[in-house]
């Protein structure tokens, strides 16, 4: 899956598209997805083009790898998710459902999640 400069997080980074921002530093955006899966549902993305977390953890600088996992944590305690728990997720290729060409990762929290993947496809 190659970068598509015009992909919606793109468009968010550049302001073209408005978002529910709930986080924001140098190297990362964090915002409500605006179709929600829990209750809590954030995307948190790299501010730089990185198509997925194999790109990322190969190309970004070390600075911008612990800033986003440092922002996902911070995050999680910011919405109050860390005590109960909460779900992280980041899809990656077509077999793993990614959608969008740029690295994003889900939060999810606010009420029990369930089994992590169906049973039974193998």
């Amino acid at each position: 899956m190659a970068y598509d400069p015009d992909n919606i997080f793109a468009k968010i980074l550049r302001g073209e598209i408005p978002c529910d921002k709930v986080y924001e530093d140098d190297h990362v955006l964090a915002f409500n997805d605006i179709n929600p899966l829990a209750p809590s549902h954030v995307l948190v993305i790299p501010k730089e083009a990185y198509v997925s977390m194999d790109d990322f953890t190969q190309n970004a600088p070390d600075a911008a790898i612990s800033a986003l996992f440092r922002a996902v944590g911070q995050i999680a305690r910011d919405l109050g998710l860390a005590g109960a728990g909460y779900r992280i997720l980041a899809n990656t290729g077509e077999e793993g459902g990614q959608e969008v060409p740029h690295l994003h990762i889900h939060i999810f929290g606010g009420r029990p999640l369930g089994p992590m993947l169906s049973k039974g496809a193998g």
